[in-house]
């Protein structure tokens, strides 16, 4: 697999020294970016799964969390977001056509990875929709000693009454030649650029939340709205699907909210419960992307993945 210079815009943060970020072909022939920092590390890197909408600059700050900890970051911009190629004529929708193709871009970061001989053992950490896609690289073989995961997308939290809706919606539209189409409810505009700070579902840190407005007012072609139909019909099967199986075999640590209010947090619950390696840690008035708020919350969050967990694994 080749790879050719990218993009990496380090305006707003640049995170760690020696940040750089690649272009790879993944094997059904879209782009992906995939960026990487603090190659040289001592005790290992993370490959950082992030979730829907997000994209590889926003996981600056975590790169300067992990290398301040002896580690290195390698994460990726998924298909359909951040500067991946995206699939659909109406770029600002989310859209996958199969979960499971997430599996090919996670091939280009593992590809990248041994290419750049970034440093062992390897640590999976997974954010939300990262998370879901980390849960089924485990299943697949994913070359990582331990794994980590924040507000996992084991489950999407709708509500009871509207679940049957959601369920047949996704099934259906997409048949009928609407998987293009957004869920009622959604907008193509980012979250947090057509959202107030107050009452945000993402984080209590003004200083974050203000990082994340700068880069997308900055860098537009990083913004993502709502998700296709086909994309909640694909992220509905696939978590129905992770939540029947066993745990794997794996030491892993998992962080949620107290306040987290767009994943599932029963299913959270109950995968930790049954995981014989796994600890679940809730972290107090969390939001839904703990390692975005406050130094006082983040700081514990990662010295105990790293320094208790990564480190014993």
């Amino acid at each position: 697999m080749s790879f050719e210079p990218a993009p990496l815009f380090l305006d707003r943060h640049p995170g760690p020294p020696g940040g750089q970020a690649h272009w790879a072909m993944t094997s059904d022939g879209l782009r992906v970016r995939v960026a990487h920092w603090n190659a040289s590390a001592p005790k290992g890197t993370v490959l950082l799964f992030p979730g829907r909408t997000e994209y590889v600059e926003k996981y600056a700050p975590v790169a300067s969390e992990l290398a301040a900890r002896g580690l290195a970051t390698v994460t990726i911009d998924w298909r359909g977001q951040g500067l991946a190629d995206r699939m659909l004529d109406e770029v600002r929708t989310g859209h996958v056509i199969d979960f499971l193709d997430y599996q090919k871009d996670l091939a280009c970061m593992v590809a990248l990875a041994r290419e750049m001989d970034l440093p062992q053992p390897w640590f999976l950490l997974g954010h939300s929709m990262g998370g879901c896609i980390g849960l089924r690289s485990l299943y697949e073989g994913v070359p990582v000693k331990a794994a980590a995961f924040t507000g996992p997308m084991w489950g999407i939290r709708i509500a009871r009454h509207l679940r049957p809706v959601a369920w047949v919606l996704s099934q259906v539209m997409p048949r009928l030649g609407h998987g293009h189409r957004l869920p009622p409810g959604t907008k193509l505009t980012s979250y947090v650029m057509s959202d107030p700070f107050e009452d945000n579902l993402l984080t209590r840190d003004r200083e974050m939340w203000d990082m994340m407005v700068d880069q997308l007012n900055a860098h537009p072609d990083l913004s993502l709205g709502g998700p296709s139909l086909t994309w909640l019909r694909e992220a509905l099967s696939e978590t129905e699907a992770l939540s029947r199986m066993q745990a794997p075999d794996l030491p892993c640590i998992a962080f949620m909210g107290t306040n987290e209010r767009i994943v599932h947090t029963d299913r959270v619950i109950r995968r930790m419960d049954s995981w014989p390696k796994g600890d679940l840690v809730m972290v107090e008035d969390g939001e839904h992307e703990v390692m975005m708020e406050g130094p006082a919350k983040r700081g514990p969050i990662f010295d105990r993945m790293v320094k208790t967990f990564f480190d014993a694994a």
